[in-house]
């Protein structure tokens, strides 16, 4: 019953770090990449649609993504897309083939990107200490009704706040790594 319950826990940790890394992975740095833009959200005939399947995306040089459109009516619509978000990105077309080139990030941008990550990493923080409150609720209830013995809970919440260590340090690590990545000239 504690092993099911903290296996849950690890399992729902382990999912928020994966979306932090989704997450940033969308932020830009200072060179191209298809993650910037493939989750970008396309409204195509009246439906959000991911830039992913409506078009073929490739990064051919450091500095610039090409996005070619299977159906190449949707130009128009993938490009209105792009402009509205907030990648900061104008892009060219040949009626054929949109190109985005990446300019170099300014001092600025690069500090306003870094304040992003901090934001979404205390974010992922705040999901991970919600899972270890939800589970020591669960762990008091098993207490309470007499399906474990005072010392299993606390030898219980003790590897539940171990497991939130652990999660909360591989969150710091990957907002670091992206960081670096942000501020690297």
């Amino acid at each position: 019953m504690i092993k099911d319950a903290l296996r849950d826990a690890e399992t729902r940790m382990k999912r928020a770090v994966s979306v932090l890394e989704d997450d940033l992975s969308s932020i830009r740095t200072g060179r191209a990449s298809a993650s910037l833009v493939e989750k970008l959200s396309v409204i195509y005939y009246g439906n959000p649609t991911p830039l992913q399947q409506l078009a073929t995306i490739a990064v051919p040089e450091p500095q610039l993504i090409t996005i070619r459109p299977f159906d190449p009516g949707s130009i128009g619509d993938i490009e209105r897309a792009i402009q509205t978000s907030d990648l900061g990105l104008t892009p060219t077309n040949d009626g054929k083939l949109i190109r985005l080139v990446i300019p170099p990030l300014t001092e600025e941008r690069r500090r306003e990107l870094v304040k992003i990550v901090h934001k979404r990493m205390e974010e992922a923080r705040i999901a991970v200490r919600n899972i270890r409150r939800d589970t020591l609720a669960d762990l008091r209830e098993f207490e309470k009704e007499k399906l474990i013995s005072e010392d299993d809970f606390y030898r219980a919440r003790d590897d539940l706040q171990d497991l939130t260590d652990r999660y909360i340090e591989q969150i710091n690590e990957v907002g670091k790594r992206k960081e670096q990545e942000i501020l690297e000239v």
